[in-house]
């Protein structure tokens, strides 16, 4: 739980109005503890009227249906992954249960009364909270309509009805948080969809008083407590997504007009509010770039789909977004690993082999088409649906890239790329927004990899609550690729989602020609009145690094160089001897590089550490497994680093 220090601290970064929003948001959950809000009578003749086009499951490829079967297959053997654990119970989910900790969260309590950010009493909060938005229902689904399965069919309306009776309107943790309501909507607005053609539907969605109150409650919570002011991030896209897209096809209720209107007028300003004007979402977390493109492309299409005008505005920054995702992923389809990521999603129809970025690039494709520079996307299922609702190929204004950028000013990142190396900059803002709450200290910091393989690597998150030492590593200054000085992080943390002073970064001097050397320089003033600079030189296969520390070089120094998990090195004196295999998971070296770090410090390597931790890397959310980090410790100077690819 958060002491009273953090809600001070938490406070401060409010404005006025932020402030004054929240506490009419207290107001509201104290009236709804007392008496639940009353919906209005139940519709009388309801009909879904956004079913799939004729056709449209005949375009989905033999490939991307045997991904989803295979992934359908384990779900209907009880079988799901989420975070790291691997749940054996999904045939019959408990709903509370956190599979990590043993621990359930309590059901029969008000809402906003359970502490879920106690891993002590609820046990952990993601582990409880992701089968409950849906995402494996829709995968079934999507096998039914494929396939013509019932069995599929049947087990999603027994999960559908299982969750509804154990989770009635406003009690326990899957009412607390928005997003959570918002996309469990986008779901159940898609497993009505791809389960059009089963007998069983209409028993199940438009003939069903109890799913009628919980689409109502859902709608009602997220129109009434909708995120604002310095919590205006992916979340609120998710709740205006949530709440339009099922306003749309469910237009069932007195308020639908209402909510429909004021959804997509608040996602449109949100959406531009949360992505730069080069098409980077602005929290500068990759992941989220990806959730705010899936949300937003799913519930633009829907009010596409049920005649509801979308503004130009809005297609004009999912256009920017999905040109900029082209621009910046490597040549196996990686985005950078830059910020928090949960591996989250906004729709998923798709087997879990589907490449993500792969498959918005191809919606991207389907809906504006590619440019010349794009990578050429692969296929899946979810592109082939999408596209279908469109009635109309979707206005644009802005004008288009010629040519792939490299550097994305506003978001202040920067791809070099020569052959098979691919190099990220980090010279952007700290965060978005008062708190930057998914920000990493990660100013200059450098990701480098070859063919796809991580070789100075960004280690990524792990973990949001419940471990805060290793909250804290993963999101350190000596988490990442930079320079650390006087054992402290650039920027202040004030909690888990929470910075209270921010690194002030600004890009010297970008040179991306098409061909030839390339060159990045960059500063920032979290040391104050130190200066860290560093300049960047990709030249075919070679990668040399220069930082300056100007001003005062009392404070020690310590410069880290985090490596891929699939590179091994061995350290002699100040040279590192790397390699690792072509795919980056067989044994056999196949590849091998060479990392001469600057002589004017003392290297030493780690490996899987443990107090403190150093020395690993997070595939996923809630995954993590050692990986050398080399860690140069001496006083600040001019120092050149050299990563030499054979």
């Amino acid at each position: 739980m958060m002491g009273p220090g953090w809600y001070l601290r938490r406070l401060s970064r409010m404005g006025p109005a932020e402030v004054v929003g929240r506490a009419r948001h207290a107001v509201v959950q104290r009236q709804w503890r007392s008496a639940l809000p009353e919906p209005p009578a139940w519709p009388s003749h309801p009909r879904f009227t956004a079913p799939l086009p004729d056709g449209v499951l005949g375009k989905v490829s033999g490939e991307a249906v045997t991904r989803l079967l295979a992934t359908a297959d384990g779900l209907m053997a009880g079988r799901a992954e989420y975070f790291g654990v691997l749940r054996e119970d999904m045939a019959d989910p408990d709903w509370a249960l956190d599979p990590k900790t043993g621990r359930r969260a309590p059901l029969d309590v008000y809402a906003f009364d359970v502490p879920y950010r106690s891993e002590d009493t609820v046990g952990d909060i993601k582990q409880i909270w992701e089968p409950s938005r849906h995402q494996h229902l829709t995968v079934l689904a999507a096998a039914y309509a494929l396939t013509g399965t019932e069995a599929y069919a049947e087990r999603v309306a027994a999960h559908l009805r299982s969750w509804w009776a154990a989770n009635p309107p406003l009690q326990g943790p899957h009412w607390v948080s928005g997003i959570e309501l918002g996309i469990r909507l986008l779901s159940w607005v898609w497993v009505r969809r791809l389960l059009d053609g089963w007998a069983g539907v209409k028993a199940l969605f438009e003939d069903n008083p109890g799913f009628h109150l919980q689409l109502w409650h859902h709608q009602n919570w997220l129109a009434t407590l909708r995120s604002h002011g310095s919590s205006a991030n992916n979340h609120v896209i998710a709740e205006d997504a949530g709440l339009l897209a099922a306003a749309c096809a469910f237009g069932w209720f007195p308020e639908s007009a209402r909510w429909r209107a004021e959804a997509t007028r608040s996602l449109d300003v949100q959406l531009g509010r949360n992505t730069f004007d080069s098409g980077l979402n602005a929290e500068l977390a990759s992941e989220y770039h990806g959730l705010v493109l899936e949300l937003g492309l799913a519930a633009a299409l829907e009010a596409d789909a049920a005649g509801i005008p979308v503004p130009d505005t809005t297609w004009d920054v999912l256009l920017r977004m999905t040109d900029a995702l082209a621009s910046i992923v490597d040549n196996r389809f990686r985005p950078p690993r830059q910020g928090d990521a949960d591996d989250g999603f906004g729709l998923i129809v798709d087997g879990s082999e589907t490449s993500r970025w792969g498959s918005l690039l191809a919606t991207g494709e389907a809906l504006f088409g590619r440019l010349d520079w794009w990578p050429v996307p692969g296929d899946d299922v979810r592109t082939p649906l999408l596209a279908a609702l469109a009635l109309r190929t979707p206005r644009v204004t802005g004008a288009r890239p010629g040519r792939r950028p490299a550097h994305l000013r506003d978001a202040g990142m920067t791809i070099l790329r020569s052959g098979k190396v691919w190099a990220r900059c980090d010279g952007g803002p700290h965060g978005f927004l008062s708190i930057a709450a998914h920000a990493h200290a990660d100013a200059l910091s450098v990701e480098v990899r070859h063919d796809g393989v991580d070789v100075l690597a960004d280690p990524g998150t792990f973990c949001y609550h419940g471990e805060p030492q290793w909250r804290s590593y993963f999101r350190s200054t000596l988490g990442h690729n930079t320079l650390e000085l006087g054992g402290s992080d650039q920027s202040v943390s004030g909690g888990p989602f929470l910075w209270t002073r921010h690194a002030v970064t600004k890009v010297l001097g970008v040179h991306t020609p098409d061909d030839g050397p390339s060159r990045w320089s960059a500063a920032h003033d979290g040391y104050a009145p130190a200066v860290h600079r560093r300049t960047v030189e990709l030249d075919g296969a070679v990668l040399k690094i220069v930082d300056e520390v100007l001003g005062d070089t009392g404070p020690a120094a310590r410069l880290a160089f985090h490596l891929g998990p699939a590179v091994t090195a061995t350290l002699e004196g100040n040279v590192a001897h790397l390699s690792w295999a072509g795919d980056g998971r067989t044994l056999a070296p196949v590849h091998t590089a060479e990392l001469e770090l600057p002589p004017e410090l003392s290297w030493t390597a780690h490996r899987g550490e443990l107090d403190p931790p150093l020395g690993w890397y997070s595939p996923g959310f809630g995954r993590k497994e050692p990986s050398t980090t080399l860690v140069g410790s001496g006083t600040p100077g001019h120092l050149t680093t050299l990563l030499r690819f054979s």
